[in-house]
């Protein structure tokens, strides 16, 4: 038998055994902007002897789960929440006395990493497990409402100093390769209508439940590969509404079970509301030019992976170069910028910021163009202490971008770093790639105040980092506050935190409980209030105290999550009482926290298990592709991560026989014992002789997209020169150019300008995005050169270039 074999090598090399997990099944109610989420995991063991199967999988990391239980030979067994070392307690002593058990939890690496064990499953036995969970979706720039059931968990690089992430040790398979199939059904209902769904993955066609088209469903076409997160975008009639929804009390019903009575008092007892605020702020603001602008870029190996699995996808790094480059052509004059690159070490393009001119920007756009993923591992929290320390300049806030495929072990201490720093700067953060950690995404920009984009599939970076950008430049919000207007025996509680930043048409999301009697009839108010530029601005919902009663408290359970992670993430997360706190909420509204897991043991298990259970790790999807001779053997890439195996583990398959908590997991069968963990996505630091980095890319050549290639020679300040690359972007010799400028006594540069706009108008309307920001400043630079010929200048290149640009463009 090879060494590797041709599945990578990564399960089972020596039993070849079949992996216990047969398939997934998933239905998705979604409802507006909120998911319900129903996964059923199948299990069958084909193996001799009784198996322990522990499946981890990526969750978002907002969700809410809220329901765990298990079938076994058409018996239903609901599991318990329980206190984590309890809940391990349980699963292990169950286990010991030869019982069927199930666990559900949450890694304590990370709020978007679940595990799954069914312990004690017989040979030939099938189990069935089904977690619930509820989101809120996020609306997209376009309108559309997003839900995404991640399906690629790729493995979080871990620095040397902390606990091994649990997805380090799991086992890989080839995209392809995955040896279980997924199911997926979703259901849509809006009161504004649905005009469509679209999907990254192969879907069956819409089907409408109604004839005013506010319910439809769609399903996951058979054959998911697993090569990609499966995405869904609902496009409603109306989405920038503002909206009240409230969810009266379970009175004496509990949260998760159902049977005993809900505390007196606890978040579940009283009603809870959920406000959607849609801020806007007086049109015509203009942007500030100030700022120090700091991009903090992702360079470890992983970043050599491609966007997405299609054929000829460009890699994550080349995406960050360009967009990088767009980002550098969109600054404002006037401001401080730098650039950090991050992997095993950091490096910065400059010192300290530099002022924003002609000659920092060709230097800054050089070296982004050189940027390659060669700097090993992905340590972040060492950067971002160096730009905490690093004092700012006074009258330009800091603004940091932070570009990552998100596979770190240590989130909690960088957002921990972000939020001590939070009054210092705002931060906004890029989630590159499949897979990326959205704890780790979301956690920093909520920590910064600032906002989130997840880049996937075929998703452009671009257009997603220049609305951040846009968002930016907006001056900050302040003196954000909650005013309430309701009757003298109700009393509102805000459970989430009210926003710490307001951005032009973002969605910002409220959760209060509403504690007292309400009376028939009786309407409440809220009032956001905020000041932009010294203008005092309210935005106003009324809803109604008295609503009927839900089939599910699907707005306690989200309220309670966002109670929960807030505790988990502040400052005094490590205090006692914040702890009590999060057990207490966790235990009452039946949603798992870092302190609790879902626990279920078969007590009529018929066939009780001697001995310890045989391990087996279902395996997870990863993209991967074998490389040339490493150390003498084979050398495997997992999203461009380097990874280097010693010698297979000796004798038979592990047995499980240590208890759960605080240990490190434990490989697949025959488990490659294998992977150097700290040498995964860092082979830069182990002092071997590594292969030669890849060249440099070249600058943009002729083959670029003429965008791209127009943006790659605007100036600083806006304008462009006339050079072989513009002239062959517009299509028109440099010669016939100079002769169709309308006023040969103005410097040739402003006639270019005007024309490089109404191409910018004419063929990349569809792109606006991208090239908004840098368009404004060609038009304030155009205008106080060309003064009253302007007009004749927009005539006579719409003209030249055979377009009809409205002059508006140009303000005219």
């Amino acid at each position: 038998m090879p060494p590797f074999p041709p599945c990578c090598g990564l399960i089972i090399v020596a039993s070849r055994q079949p992996v216990p997990l047969q398939g997934i099944w998933v239905d998705v109610q979604v409802k507006g902007f909120v998911a319900d989420v129903s996964a059923t995991l199948k299990y069958k063991n084909k193996e001799e002897k009784a198996i322990e199967a522990v499946f981890v999988f990526p969750m978002d990391e907002d969700s809410a789960v809220y329901s765990f239980e298990a079938t076994i030979e058409g018996k239903k067994i609901v599991a318990d929440l329980q206190e984590k070392k309890q809940a391990h307690k349980t699963y292990d002593e169950a286990i010991s006395r030869g019982e069927q058990a199930f666990l559900l939890e949450e890694d304590e690496s990370s709020a978007d990493i679940f595990s799954c064990s069914v312990g004690n499953l017989p040979p030939g036995q099938e189990a069935e497990v089904t977690l619930k969970y509820v989101r809120e979706l996020p609306v997209e720039a376009d309108g559309a409402v997003r839900f995404a059931l991640p399906a690629v968990l790729n493995p979080r690089y871990t620095p040397k100093d902390q606990d091994v992430s649990i997805t380090a040790t799991r086992p890989q398979v080839p995209i392809g390769e995955i040896p279980y199939t997924l199911s997926l059904n979703a259901h849509f209902q809006s009161v504004y209508g649905i005009a469509k769904i679209e999907s990254n993955c192969n879907i069956t066609p819409l089907e409408y439940t109604n004839s005013d088209k506010t319910s439809a469903k769609v399903s996951l076409a058979e054959g998911h590969k697993f090569n990609r997160d499966v995405e869904f975008l609902a496009y409603y009639t109306d989405v920038s509404k503002p909206s009240v929804t409230v969810e009266p009390g379970l009175g004496a019903t509990d949260a998760g079970q159902e049977s005993a009575p809900t505390p007196s008092g606890s978040i579940m007892a009283e009603s809870v509301a959920m406000f959607n605020f849609y801020p806007s702020f007086p049109a015509g603001q203009e942007q500030s030019n100030c700022g120090e602008f700091i991009f903090l870029v992702d360079r470890s190996g992983s970043m050599e992976c491609s966007m997405n699995s299609e054929p000829n996808a460009p890699q994550r790094i080349h995406s960050a170069r360009e967009t990088l480059v767009l980002l550098l052509k969109s600054l404002p004059l006037g401001c401080y910028f730098n650039i950090y690159g991050f992997g095993s070490h950091f490096e910065a393009f400059f010192p300290e910021s530099v002022e924003y001119t002609q000659k920092s920007m060709e230097e800054a756009v050089k070296k982004v163009n050189e940027m390659d993923a060669s700097f090993g591992g992905t340590e972040i929290l060492q950067p971002l202490q160096k730009i905490y320390q690093t004092a700012g300049r006074a009258e330009h806030p800091r603004q940091l971008f932070v570009f990552t495929d998100g596979e770190v072990g240590n989130t909690k201490q960088v957002i921990d770093e972000v939020q001590k720093n939070a009054q210092k700067h705002r931060c906004f953060t890029f989630g590159i790639g499949e897979g990326a950690s959205t704890s780790l995404i979301k956690g920093m920009a909520r920590a910064g105040s600032g906002t989130f984009e997840f880049v996937s599939g075929k998703d452009r970076m671009q257009p997603k980092v220049l609305r951040a950008l846009k968002f930016s430049l907006q001056p900050a919000v302040k003196d954000i506050s909650l005013t309430w207007t309701l009757p003298s025996s109700v009393e509102a509680i805000v459970l989430s935190k009210v926003p710490t930043a307001i951005f032009q048409g973002q969605r910002s999301i409220v959760y209060a409980q509403l504690k007292g009697k309400v009376e028939n009839e009786a309407e409440g108010e809220v009032c956001l209030q905020y000041k932009f530029k010294d203008e005092a601005i309210k935005n106003d919902l009324r809803f109604p105290l008295k609503v009927q009663n839900a089939e599910r408290p699907t707005i306690h359970r989200l309220a309670a999550k966002t109670l929960i992670s807030e505790l988990e993430y502040g400052p005094e997360s490590p205090s006692e009482e914040v702890k009590k706190k999060i057990l207490e909420t966790s235990l009452q509204s039946g949603v798992v926290s870092s302190l609790t897991a879902y626990v279920a043991v078969n007590k009529d298990t018929k066939t009780r298990v001697e001995g310890p259970p045989i391990r087996r790790d279902v395996p997870a999807p990863a993209f991967m592709m074998m490389g040339s001779a490493f150390h003498g053997a084979p050398r495997m890439m997992a999203c461009g991560a380097p990874m280097q195996f010693k010698k297979l583990r000796a004798g038979g398959p592990p047995i499980r026989n240590s208890p759960r908590g605080g240990r490190r997991p434990q490989g697949a069968s025959v488990l490659l014992d294998s992977i150097d963990l700290e040498d995964m996505d860092d082979d830069m630091d182990d002092g071997a002789p590594q292969p030669l980095p890849p060249p440099p890319p070249p600058p943009v050549q002729v083959g670029t997209p003429g965008l791209v290639r127009l943006i790659n020679v605007q100036n600083a300040d806006g304008s462009w020169n006339l050079t072989p690359q513009v002239s062959a972007v517009l299509g028109i010799s440099e010669a016939d150019i100079k002769t169709g400028n309308p006023d040969q006594k103005m410097e040739v540069s402003v006639w270019v300008t005007v024309l490089a706009v109404i191409w910018l108008h004419a063929t990349c309307v569809d792109q606006r995005e991208e090239w908004e920001l840098l368009e404004g400043k060609a038009i304030t630079w155009v205008k106080a050169k060309a003064g009253s010929s302007l007009g004749e200048f927009v005539r006579s290149g719409n003209q030249l270039l055979k377009c009809s640009v409205d002059s508006k463009v140009f303000g005219l």
